[in-house]
């Protein structure tokens, strides 16, 4: 049954990772539909990434009440409710209504899943876990790309994928039996103590927990501006082809999802802090790179080895949390690393764009590496709180 278990919970990060990028491929038929500049896909994505805020931040409470796996599949109910609407949205306000379901409904399954797979299962299993997202986010717009080949349009893809969701939804109601929701847990010190959620400013004045919200919002923010960016750097700063640029900008991602892969592997020989500091070695090689006055080929290993350095830190700092702060405090710690991971996500990039547009695109190698600094900076900070 454990093992059924672990297949279902990997069903659900597929299934989380699906409509990620499909907004991007279909937007560029939406948004002339829609009537509307090319930039308001912006706006979407900000609602969605503000819904992910709030139900990760409101995770603690919702999992000691309902349990992980109904919170997961009422989590993917609203997406599946959401994304059924986008299939049916004639116009870009009813776009930005179903967004808001779209948006709590991820949020809850990521911080949810995240947390009960930290403390019932493996460092590999994590790994493995966030490899099914890519694995997911990179489906995604095949599917869309099937549909649209073969004669439909941008909605049915919404649709194909809205009936994907409502079957995973089936199929978690059916597994609510497998799921162990404890009325106690083990708290840091090895103790079992009864299990409560946790308010905002119980969490904050948690030794150490400033500290991870920090560095989970620099990792995202690295991760999420390399990725957006690569592409506009290959072309703008490198003198790369646009259509060669997206091609490599895609290998960033393949990089993170390969690099999780084996990372399931390698946990096996290091524990989560050796992999993380594994992760953080990589990705500084791979931000200097990029300062290299080389040829757009070193620009591209610099990319990849940033996408397989990112692939570690997330789901190995994940894993440790119960560790280091208790199981008891570990799903209030995972809402808040998710809100913070969100958050980074949300502005960083941009703000990026706005330093490309007034400045210039070549100083993103510094931006990454700024960033990086930091996120070293705070995880050496939370070890040493928790010695």
């Amino acid at each position: 049954m454990t093992h059924l278990l672990i297949a279902i919970i990997y069903l659900a990060f597929i299934s989380l990772g699906l409509p990620d990028a499909v907004l991007g491929g279909s937007w560029p038929t939406m948004y002339q539909e829609f009537g509307v500049p090319v930039s308001f896909a912006g706006i979407v994505t900000t609602i969605i990434s503000l819904g992910t805020i709030v139900s990760s931040l409101q995770s603690d409470r919702l999992t000691y009440r309902l349990g992980t796996g109904k919170v997961t599949a009422i989590s993917v109910a609203m997406t599946a409710v959401a994304l059924f609407g986008f299939s049916i949205s004639d116009s870009f306000i009813e776009l930005c209504l179903w967004a808001i379901p779209y948006g709590l409904g991820a949020g809850g399954v990521d911080a949810s899943l995240n947390n009960y797979v930290a403390v019932h299962y493996s460092s590999r299993i994590m790994s493995w876990l966030h490899c099914m997202w890519g694995l997911g986010a990179m489906t995604g717009p095949y599917v869309l790309g099937f549909v649209l080949t073969n004669g439909g349009i941008w909605n049915t893809g919404y649709k194909v994928i809205a009936i994907l969701q409502v079957i995973l939804t089936g199929i978690l109601v059916f597994s609510l039996p497998l799921w162990k929701k404890r009325k106690t847990v083990v708290n840091e010190a090895g103790e079992e103590v009864t299990a409560k959620a946790l308010s905002m400013k119980e969490i904050l004045s948690i030794k150490g927990a400033k500290d991870i919200m920090v560095a989970f919002f620099c990792y995202c923010a690295l991760e999420q501006t390399a990725g957006l960016w690569a592409s506009s750097y290959m072309v703008l700063h490198k003198g790369v082809a646009e259509e060669v640029a997206a091609s490599y900008a895609s290998m960033f991602y393949i990089g993170i999802t390969v690099g999780r892969f084996f990372s399931g592997f390698i946990t096996a020989k290091l524990n989560d802090k050796q992999m993380i500091h594994l992760g953080m070695s990589i990705l500084a090689i791979g931000v200097a790179v990029l300062f290299l006055p080389l040829s757009e080929y070193f620009a591209l290993a610099g990319f990849i080895l940033i996408g397989v350095g990112c692939a570690p830190i997330y789901p190995c700092i994940i894993h440790s949390t119960p560790d280091i702060f208790g199981a008891d405090k570990s799903q209030a710690i995972v809402g808040v690393q998710m809100a913070s991971a969100y958050t980074g996500t949300l502005l960083m990039p941009p703000l990026f764009g706005i330093i490309a547009n007034h400045i210039s695109v070549a100083l993103l190698p510094i931006y990454l590496l700024v960033i990086l600094v930091v996120m070293v900076v705070m995880y050496q900070r939370l070890l040493k709180s928790s010695m």
